[in-house]
């Protein structure tokens, strides 16, 4: 995921939404509904009820015109509008127990999407996150899922009432004058025709401005994350410029989208205006000719303007819903349908409890991106247990290619690698990962207290063994200088600690798993010498007795190594200890006479230079 502020989060084109069928999408968010059918039921029950209720208003209307006020008919005034209030009463009571229950069915749903989401990216291979912006992914998981639980409870409440609406009112006009009934349906053609129109154009305006907007919420979380670095070079001004042409973007899409409906949503408006036009036209001549009274003619335009022509313009708003939802749910199923890193094991089947011992082996493997680029090929090499493994080499050279391969960041496309004897692609990934532990070169902290960031390493662990292993890690004595102790808050990445803190709070992390192999990009290259020394002595104990892959920066850190691979171009060059490697005079032993405070990489670029 793109994270440096220059240049701006960007999303991986091949990860463009692919369309998907309005039927399928409705099929797979209906799934939602199957845990709640209760309130599914109730919401479309009392909407319903609300609905009947609301029928009975036209034609208390025509009761209250027709046999009240032009018969004068005065001892049924009461009785008429009584029953009028009632029926007005009884709709907004239901109307307002449907809200409440379409509440919770609505948040409930959305719960579960968000939740089904989420548990999809945590188990999704690391190299699916390599070219995708965290603030796209944000975006997926938050506002699209809410989009498409809107076409899911909304759409299908509403809709439902709609039919339902228009379906009553139908039958009651043709009950009540089939003449205005055949006048009413004239305009429906047009009203079809429109609705399949949108339909059909409106998917590619919806998915633009959803890809739009991704875009822009992208490249504002990766500029708050680089806030420090755009101040640090002064490109305020060139963030403004760049976040603003992404909301351009976003506005010129939306746009589209407002122009569209612009014309839409009145012409539909005009197609029903129209029919209640011709309605009032044919209607009011039979009252004329005295074939219909007035408050039969009321009743029958309250009908069609507020339980045919209104249902029809709402499901015209539903559609617009639709289209919306259907950009949105393609963007949610890309992550659903992703496969996981690696398909669970077979039910039935389990894997005793185990430890490793730490014998490692690598056995011809290789590794290549989705790019083609090949970043390792032909590695082998056999780590015994207790034993030290330091990786020296360029930048680019394969390092941390390799050691990702072991706890199956990456799956090896050559050869295979062993633990124990036993093919890492055989062993569940819970299983593989708890037998190894990972110190990165950048430490992460959550934001979170200091506790729940050592903990992280083991959740279960009691308060004597967090202590000692932040005694281990020797970041006892600074935490208990702060005012909170363990209980301190650490900010977003950490920031409110310096990098040697970070550092050792991640060691501490890492002794508390007590994972029998290690992974340790050293961090003391950024460091003063008192910070380098206190992590340099943490890391002795975190390495002791364990398997350790080190991706060395510095030679004084790793000569007792007991194998040092120089890699350069994702092979292994040389191989052997320290002492074995000066003898043979190669590229390591350049490397060691004149490296001096700079770490090897920067050795390695100084050795490049004096070669060309």
């Amino acid at each position: 995921m793109s994270s440096h502020p220059g240049f701006g989060a960007h999303t991986d084109p091949t990860f463009r939404s692919q369309p998907r069928r309005t039927g399928e999408v409705v099929r797979r968010v209906a799934v939602y509904l199957r845990p709640y059918p209760w309130l599914a039921v109730s919401t479309v029950a009392c909407a319903i009820l609300a609905l009947g209720f609301g029928f009975l208003y036209p034609k208390l209307t025509s009761v209250l015109i027709d046999d009240v006020i032009t018969r004068r008919q005065t001892h049924l005034l009461a009785p008429a509008a009584g029953g009028l209030l009632l029926a007005f009463l009884l709709r907004e009571v239901f109307n307002s127990l449907r809200i409440r229950v379409n509440n919770r069915l609505e948040q409930n749903v959305i719960f579960d999407m968000r939740c089904q989401v989420y548990a999809r990216l945590q188990r999704l291979p690391v190299q699916w996150f390599d070219q995708r912006a965290s603030g796209d992914l944000m975006t997926r998981v938050i506002e699209d899922v809410n989009n498409v639980e809107r076409l899911l409870i909304d759409g299908v409440e509403q809709g439902t009432v709609a039919l339902l609406s228009i379906l009553g009112a139908l039958v009651l006009m043709f009950s009540y004058n089939p003449t205005l009934a055949g006048v009413a349906l004239i305009p429906a053609p047009l009203l079809a025709a429109g609705a399949l129109w949108y339909t059909l154009t409106a998917h590619k305006r919806y998915r633009r401005q959803r890809e739009a907007a991704s875009a822009m919420n992208a490249l504002l979380m990766d500029n708050l994350q680089g806030i420090r670095q755009i101040k640090a070079f002064g490109r305020e001004d060139h963030e403004d410029q760049r976040f603003a042409a992404r909301a351009d973007d976003l506005r010129e899409g939306t746009l589209v989208v407002m122009r569209a409906w612009a014309w839409y949503g009145p012409a539909m408006q005009f197609v029903g205006a129209l029919g209640i036009g011709l309605v009032l036209w044919v209607g009011g001549a039979q009252v004329l000719r005295g074939q219909l009274e007035v408050g039969q003619l009321v009743a029958f335009m309250l009908y069609a303007g507020m339980f045919f022509y209104e249902p029809i313009g709402r499901l015209h708003g539903l559609n617009q819903m639709l289209q919306s939802a259907r950009a949105a749910a393609a963007r949610v199923f890309d992550i659903l349908d992703a496969p996981p890193e690696r398909p669970p094991i077979a039910k039935g089947s389990s894997v005793p409890p185990w430890r490793a011992r730490g014998d490692v082996v690598y056995e011809n493997v290789g590794f290549g991106y989705g790019s083609g680029k090949t970043a390792l090929k032909h590695i082998s090499l056999h780590a015994r247990p207790g034993e030290m493994i330091a990786l020296v080499g360029p930048t680019g050279a394969g390092k941390s290619t390799l050691v990702s391969l072991l706890p199956a960041f990456y799956e090896a496309t050559e050869g295979r690698i062993t633990i124990d004897g036993r093919d890492i692609r055989e062993l569940p990934l819970d299983v593989l990962r708890a037998q190894i532990a990972v110190v990165s070169q950048e430490a992460f902290l959550f934001n979170g207290t200091l506790r729940e960031n050592i903990l992280f390493g083991r959740l279960t662990a009691s308060e004597d063994e967090l202590v000692a292993a932040a005694r281990a890690a020797n970041c006892h004595d600074f935490i208990t200088r702060l005012a909170d102790g363990y209980e301190s808050r650490v900010g977003e990445r950490g920031v409110k600690l310096s990098v040697g803190e970070k550092q050792r709070v991640s060691i501490a992390r890492a002794l508390l798993k007590d994972a029998p192999i290690l992974i340790l990009d050293e961090a003391t290259a950024s460091v003063d010498t008192q910070t380098e020394r206190l992590i340099q002595e943490a890391l002795e104990r975190l390495m002791a007795g364990r398997t350790s892959f080190v991706i060395a920066h510095r030679l004084s850190t790793i000569v007792r190594a007991n194998q040092i691979l120089v890699l350069r171009g994702g092979e292994i060059v040389e191989r052997g200890t320290h002492e074995e490697l000066l003898t043979a005079d190669g590229l390591y032993a350049r490397l060691a006479r004149i490296q001096s405070t700079a770490t090897i990489e920067e050795t390695f670029a100084r050795l490049g230079e004096r070669e060309a």
